[in-house]
């Protein structure tokens, strides 16, 4: 490895990765798990929508792997160790926010679909699609207590027994 490929690798470990923002642990393995999963349907169904003689079908299979790649680029960069860019992909896509890989796993397993709408399109891309989805829930958050929910009732009651008094004073 260069001397600048180093200093790239040092540089995105040391920034703060930005789903620390409320996921535990074991949700964020899942996540990364889910993706790994996703990343291996989506190559065996790409490569099972490839051989064929419908150019929509080979363009979707391609697109499959493509997604594969991506998939195991983001989530386990281990697995492409040989790559130089590896790490530093891996270290920006760390770096983005729960909605935005939402947003990019789940719009990455629909392109696929659209493309060619099969049963080996749609079973290979949905635990890409979920691996979404199950970003998507992280960046909704963590639900509420119950004390803290009941305060804030309590406090809005208040609020509307005062101005519900305020109205019948000023009608007196």
């Amino acid at each position: 490895m260069s001397v600048s490929g180093g200093a790239a690798a040092a540089s995105v470990s040391s920034a703060p990765p930005a789903q620390e923002e409320g996921m535990t642990w074991w949700y964020r393995w899942l996540c990364r798990l889910s993706g790994v999963l996703g990343a291996v349907s989506c190559a065996v169904s790409g490569l099972f929508n490839c051989i064929t003689i419908h150019p929509l079908n080979i363009a979707a299979g391609v697109w499959m792997i493509m997604n594969a790649f991506i998939l195991l680029l983001c989530e386990a960069p281990f697995c492409c160790q040989f790559i130089e860019f590896a790490n530093a992909v891996a270290g920006k896509a760390d770096r983005l926010r729960s909605w935005q890989k939402a947003a990019f796993y789940c719009g990455m397993a629909v392109v696929p679909i659209v493309i060619s709408l099969t049963l080996t399109t749609l079973l290979g891309n949905a635990i890409a699609f979920a691996t979404g989805a199950l970003y998507g829930l992280s960046a909704l958050g963590t639900k509420g207590d119950a004390i803290s929910y009941a305060r804030i009732q309590q406090q809005k009651q208040q609020a509307d027994e005062e101005k519900l008094t305020d109205t019948l004073e000023g009608e007196l």
